[in-house]
């Protein structure tokens, strides 16, 4: 099949359609972020056919194979979109505008099936503007239904028959890494914890996350979650100490300072080295996510994004699709071999 992905990031459509045993002849990627672009060279190589800008995509008819162009894919960028922005301008924003392009390639190319995903959280109006342009009713799919990150997203596609993929019950825990992470130095709980334990959080929700406390102040990034629930939704942006992931209680500590027997509050933190006194409640610490954790609350591989700074790796995560999810909606299509 024939493959057009637009703000292709890391080549994430590649992987799900890999991943879900389509046979992919030719796969055409428009991106322009070059660390992206990087990422998507070491993992695919002549696989995936780079072509730059999305605004410089000139087609004036269809792709030529056995049926014009088989599938366009393609999440436009949500920044002037989403709740976390302020001031966003939506649709006419220099950004998320690029939705304009999705639709005027998908007129020109006319494929197949097609895809495209944005944020849940957009303004009314701007779901009912895709909604018109695309000719379909979006449906949203929360990633944490197959992966530890609670991520909703609405999907616009004709691919008939969707559903909600099934829940696999996975919870943060379950894909930390095993391993030290000595790159990623904890940091202090100067708030109380909730006095409940977070399993009784859990038991109101499979899917939520579970909130423990903060850093000194309410700000997004400086909230805490246990790792008994989902991780927040990674963000390609943003600033403080749990920029782009969240803050998280994960692995024992190593440290003098483990706490004690009290689990509400943390103990007195009197230095900011990893190997000391950083180690809070029973013996856990306080950290954000590896970019391999990250990695794998998209449903990538282990390793998928390395060759890169982890700053890149983190906003290439937070960019990138859920690859298990599109792997599910790409399972619809009809008429293509497995």
């Amino acid at each position: 099949m024939d493959v057009i992905s637009l703000f292709d990031g890391c080549s994430c459509a590649r992987l799900a359609l890999g991943r879900g045993g389509c046979a992919v002849k030719n796969y055409y990627a428009y991106e322009i972020d070059p660390y992206a672009i990087q990422v998507s060279k070491k993992n695919w190589g002549e696989k995936v056919i780079q072509c730059g800008d999305v605004k410089k995509c000139i087609v004036t008819k269809p792709r030529k194979s056995q049926f014009g162009v088989d599938l366009l894919i393609g999440g436009s960028p949500c920044q002037d979109l989403s709740i976390a922005k302020k001031g966003r301008k939506g649709l006419e924003g220099e950004r998320s505008g690029l939705f304009w392009e999705y639709v005027r390639i998908l007129k020109a190319v006319k494929p197949k099936y097609f895809v495209l995903e944005n944020v849940a959280s957009m303004p009314a109006e701007a779901k009912a503007i895709i909604t018109e342009a695309l000719g379909v009713e979006p449906i949203m799919i929360n990633a944490s239904l197959v992966s530890a990150q609670n991520r909703k997203r609405l999907f616009w596609t004709n691919i008939p028959g969707v559903t909600q993929p099934e829940d696999k019950g996975i919870v943060l825990k379950d894909i930390l890494l095993d391993r030290d992470t000595d790159d990623l130095k904890s940091l202090c709980v100067t708030a109380t914890y909730y006095k409940k334990n977070a399993r009784d959080f859990l038991k109101k929700s499979t899917v939520q996350m579970v909130r423990i406390g903060d850093i000194g102040s309410n700000a997004q990034a400086h909230r805490v979650y246990s790792t008994e629930g989902k991780s927040v939704a990674l963000s390609a942006l943003g600033g403080g100490q749990g920029a782009k992931t969240g803050l998280y209680l994960v692995q024992k500590g190593r440290g003098k300072n483990k706490g004690g027997n009290h689990h509400e509050k943390s103990p007195t933190v009197t230095c900011n080295s990893f190997e000391h006194n950083n180690h809070i409640t029973d013996g856990s610490m306080l950290r954000k996510l590896h970019p391999i954790e990250c990695e794998r609350l998209q449903g990538m591989p282990d390793n998928y994004t390395e060759g890169v700074s982890n700053t890149q790796r983190y906003k290439i995560c937070g960019n990138a699709f859920n690859v298990d999810v599109v792997t599910h909606i790409l399972s619809f299509m009809k008429f293509y071999p497995k």
